[in-house]
């Protein structure tokens, strides 16, 4: 096992569990919130305000910064809003990660930020709304009545985050190696479908 992988996932598809279930298969790093706690000790900030910053974009500033028409040095990093400062760090941190060797990484534009690296499979996961709505209010405890107003929430703030740091569209299928709907095989056999796809990507890479 060679590949970076990254999970970008609709609220409720199951995405963080996959994820987790692959880096289990083939004994390498999962990476979600970890990068939080990761962030939160290498910067000193607090655990619980970066929670908070997670996944939300922050100012035009880095946005610029971000898309090549800025340098880092034009501001300093401790003018930049907190969320700006945390999606800064986690770049560093992802890039490190996928340079020591093979993970899985969920979330936090990562495949954008590993884009053109020949050992990154980047995937993007969403499932019908039925199968989203059962796993919110088994999962993660949200009432039925309220669980398609938070996914859509969720949603609507994942492809904010994506498009204010990335300037492309979260779950566009051009982004992306695969996209997979997971409630078509369910948990098991979605992961089932990217190791076998894994290992067509790494003897196609071997070919080459």
């Amino acid at each position: 096992m060679k590949t970076v992988i990254t999970i970008a996932r609709q609220y409720g598809s199951g995405g963080r569990e996959i994820g987790q279930r692959l880096a289990h298969r083939f004994s390498i790093p999962f990476y979600d919130r970890a990068l939080i706690a990761e962030a939160a000790r290498q910067s000193g900030w607090s655990r619980e305000i970066l929670e908070q910053a997670d996944e939300k974009s922050g100012n035009n500033l880095l946005h610029a910064m971000m898309l090549g028409n800025y340098s880092y040095a034009d501001s300093p990093a401790e003018r930049l809003p907190i969320n700006d400062r945390l999606f800064q760090l986690q770049v560093k941190l992802i890039c490190k990660a996928a340079d020591t060797g093979p993970c899985v990484i969920v979330g936090r534009c990562a495949d954008d930020i590993l884009r053109g690296r020949k050992d990154v499979m980047s995937l993007f996961l969403y499932a019908d709304l039925t199968f989203r709505k059962e796993r919110a209010v088994r999962e993660y405890n949200i009432q039925a009545k309220d669980a398609a107003g938070w996914m859509a929430k969720k949603d609507k703030q994942r492809a904010s985050y994506y498009h204010f740091y990335t300037d492309r569209r979260w779950g566009e299928s051009e982004n992306y190696h695969l996209c997979i709907n997971s409630s078509c095989l369910g948990l098991a056999g979605t992961e089932a479908l990217i190791t076998r796809a894994v290992e067509l990507y790494e003897k196609r890479a071997m070919q080459e």
